[in-house]
């Protein structure tokens, strides 16, 4: 049976960290889903239509992965699509708090889910999605922290209107 590996998040955007993550969880598993989160209550800079499209571009190279929405349960999600392994990413020891206590929820609820944590390489350890886009608003080159199809995007959303 093939291992079905999910690597759940906003990417609101994806960023160049998550991309390192996608292509070394493609090397160690049969399948990667990037299963872009669909849920509204965190106020997303960019649209669900608009993370899942940013998305297929980036990884479009990986033939192993694809891409995906859920909302609701995470467990309930995995359960579905019939995996039983979750990928995270830990940029710093102070993810691994929060990762834990997530990870141990998940198995609480789904006993047969083994959380596989990450880490992108160092160069990427700083960024977060959210310090991208503020740095980017402010004028920093988005292709520092994003692959180029999403720099696109971010210099089009923060150019001054005319």
């Amino acid at each position: 049976m093939a291992q079905i590996a999910i690597y759940p998040g906003s990417f609101d955007p994806l960023t160049k960290g998550h991309l390192d993550i996608i292509q070394r969880a493609a090397r160690i598993f049969d399948h990667v889903i990037v299963a872009v989160s669909n849920n509204p209550a965190k106020k997303p800079f960019f649209s669900l239509a608009e993370r899942i499209q940013m998305a297929e571009l980036v990884i479009r190279d990986i033939p192993n992965a694809d891409v995906d929405t859920y909302s609701g349960l995470l467990v309930d999600y995995l359960k579905a699509r019939k995996a039983r392994i979750l990928i995270r990413g830990l940029r710093v020891v102070s993810d691994m708090d929060y990762e834990f206590q997530i990870a141990s929820f998940n198995r609480r609820m789904y006993k047969e889910v083994e959380t596989v944590f990450l880490m992108p390489d160092e160069q990427y350890t700083y960024f977060a999605s959210s310090l991208v886009k503020e740095v980017c608003r402010r004028g920093a080159p988005a292709e520092t922290f994003v692959p180029a199809p999403i720099a696109r995007l971010l210099r089009k959303r923060f150019s001054p209107k005319k």
